[in-house]
């Protein structure tokens, strides 16, 4: 294994590389076995946001993809056949990675990784066979899940949220900013449709509905630069989970920068006052 923060047994540790638009790439490590969730951005992005947090690229297992949009697999195949990782991903996505091998999987199905576990999910969005993950760490059974890029909470998604220590959750666009803002009118409509993107609100009621005093992080992904602010998508959180008993931090990513470690599993989850982060 190349050297890099390794954190306790049992932990799950996250990163996101960014998430946007332009680009999203989730790191996850559990034992020291590293396994990123999409490949959003170029081998030279990746491999200089990998250098902030002290991690080499060949330590990663494998990349596994949520879906086929360009903004989660622009990296994928040259990164695999750069740094040696396998790829993994739905037959509907797996025509859309080039000449790269990929091993298939469906939704339901557990990824068997050297110190992880990930489980697929499937997720409403307007792609081939997209899906989301639950990540939990084999020695020691802390749970992190990895949910965007969808319209609404299905029942499978609501279940998979449920009773995880972290949680990634796409909070994409502000109803009114979207209704405003620059986009044409079938942009908007495919947005914010069923199969679109996850909004402020919804990804609100979502979380309401599964956060725990067990959760330690709650983190906002894939937050629209047009239709959305930071500030705007942590007040709405803020709200959504006022009176319930999670007392972890809630963080919005971005798009240009690494945010994380965030760690699952640790004694102390759920002890620490609500936090709010523009990370």
């Amino acid at each position: 294994m190349v050297p890099g923060r390794q954190g306790r047994n049992g932990e799950v540790k996250l990163w996101m590389l960014g998430s946007g638009s332009a680009g999203n790439a989730v790191l996850l490590e559990a034992d020291g076995s590293r396994v990123l969730i999409d490949a959003g951005f170029g081998t030279r992005t990746l491999a200089m946001r990998l250098k902030t947090i002290d991690v080499a690229p060949e330590s990663i297992e494998a990349c596994v993809i949520t879906h086929e949009h360009s903004d989660h697999i622009k990296g994928a195949t040259a990164a695999a056949k750069k740094w040696g990782w396998t790829l993994h991903a739905t037959r509907g996505t797996a025509g859309s990675l080039g000449d790269a091998p990929v091993q298939t999987f469906a939704a339901g199905d557990a990824l068997r990784f050297a110190s992880m576990t990930l489980t697929a999910v499937a997720t409403p969005h307007d792609a081939t066979e997209s899906v989301g993950f639950v990540a939990t760490s084999t020695s020691g059974g802390a749970r992190a899940g990895v949910f965007y890029d969808m319209g609404h909470a299905s029942e499978a998604v609501s279940a998979a949220c449920a009773g995880l220590d972290l949680l990634v959750l796409e909070s994409n666009h502000d109803l009114d900013m979207l209704r405003t803002g620059p986009y044409p009118r079938w942009l908007q409509a495919r947005i914010g449709c069923r199969t679109g993107h996850l909004s402020n609100p919804a990804a609100g009621a979502l979380a309401r509905s599964v956060v725990h005093s067990g959760l330690s992080h709650l983190v906002l992904a894939h937050l629209s630069e047009r239709c959305n602010k930071p500030d705007v998508a942590l007040a709405n959180m803020k709200a959504a989970v006022k009176g319930t008993r999670f007392a972890g931090t809630v963080t919005a990513a971005h798009q240009d920068r690494v945010a994380g470690p965030f760690v699952a599993g640790r004694a102390s989850v759920g002890a620490a006052p609500l936090q709010y982060s523009l990370l």
